[in-house]
């Protein structure tokens, strides 16, 4: 299979300028966070950066293989659908964790992009089983993140 670099490069870009926006956005609202109380199994601040970095790299990997499938047109679409909701909700879950505070609600905001991002993992499994297994660990760290995010609540 030969790599359409262009592509994977602007898949790649994606989800990392989504993630750096949001970084941008809420950067001075995490000197309020480091000072919550945390639950039992927080990771130290500096881990966050690499991790999501991590994962958005992965996640515009998984939509190139997509994109690239060779799947009905259709069904990429749908697919990719999901994966632009799912990015929507991801973004404004921070502004309102960290900007607003607002961690009940943001709680209930992560219950509902696990929910799209197991969607868009199953619609990305359907089309290209590679796809849907890189965003395995995606789902894993948000399960992770919401276990964080309702401890914060309760301990804040």
């Amino acid at each position: 299979m030969k790599i359409n670099w262009k592509l994977l490069i602007i898949c790649i870009a994606i989800p990392l300028a989504v993630g750096g926006i949001s970084a941008l956005v809420t950067h001075e609202a995490m000197e309020s966070f480091s000072s919550l109380n945390q639950p039992p199994l927080s990771p130290p601040p500096s881990l966050f950066p690499v991790v999501w970095s991590i994962l958005f790299t992965l996640m515009g990997i998984a939509s190139y293989l997509v994109c690239t499938s060779g799947a009905q047109r259709e069904e990429i679409r749908g697919a990719l659908w999901l994966y632009g909701i799912q990015l929507l909700i991801n973004f404004l879950w921070t502004i309102i964790f960290f900007n607003f505070a607002m961690y009940t609600f943001a709680f209930l905001w992560i219950l509902m992009l696990l929910a799209f991002v197991i969607a868009n993992t199953v619609s990305f499994y359907k089309i290209r089983k590679s796809a849907g297994l890189l965003l395995l660990p995606y789902v894993a760290w948000i399960i992770f993140a919401g276990y964080l995010n309702f401890m914060i609540s309760v301990l804040n």
